[in-house]
């Protein structure tokens, strides 16, 4: 079956399988920035956004969502024009391994996006379903306050 996605701003089709989950198919089409891990929407490294809500990819229905849009932590910055979010990840040492970083950053977006003024409550929240074994989450609620001064300041969006 064929399969239609919006992914980044760019239209791609697929062949998928019945049954197969959006991460396998995103994964095998190239999406490597995508990290898979628990396959039961517990540990938040699949998080991608769908119609910019977080989703843990590993646990929906690739042909539940044709027809969607779909961001990956590549539809938001890249090295050379970073999102405030992945420039302030940096800085503050929210990122270590890197492996749960993509799917914590997304999770963050969405919540900048409706909330661009979060209290820390709210960070925690918003985050509450991306592990992370190396930073102990502090600076990870950190990046996401000197990204909201980032953006406040107009460093870029």
């Amino acid at each position: 079956m064929k399969v239609k996605y919006i992914i980044n701003g760019k239209e791609e089709e697929y062949e998928i399988h019945p049954g197969e989950v959006l991460l396998d198919v995103l994964r095998r089409n190239g999406h490597t920035e995508i990290k898979g891990n628990c396959y039961l929407g517990t540990c938040g490294a699949c998080t991608v956004l769908i119609d910019g809500e977080p989703h843990t990819s590993c646990t929906i229905l690739a042909a539940k969502v044709n027809g969607k849009h779909i961001t990956t932590i590549k539809g938001i910055g890249d090295l050379n024009n970073p999102h405030p979010l992945q420039k302030a990840f940096v800085e503050t040492g929210a990122v270590q391994c890197g492996f749960c970083t993509p799917g914590t950053i997304l999770s963050a977006y969405a919540l900048l996006k409706k909330n661009p003024n979060p209290t820390d409550e709210d960070i925690k929240k918003a985050l509450d379903g991306n592990l992370c074994r190396c930073t102990g989450y502090v600076q990870q609620v950190e990046a996401v306050k000197f990204a909201v001064k980032l953006l406040k300041e107009g460093k870029n969006e």
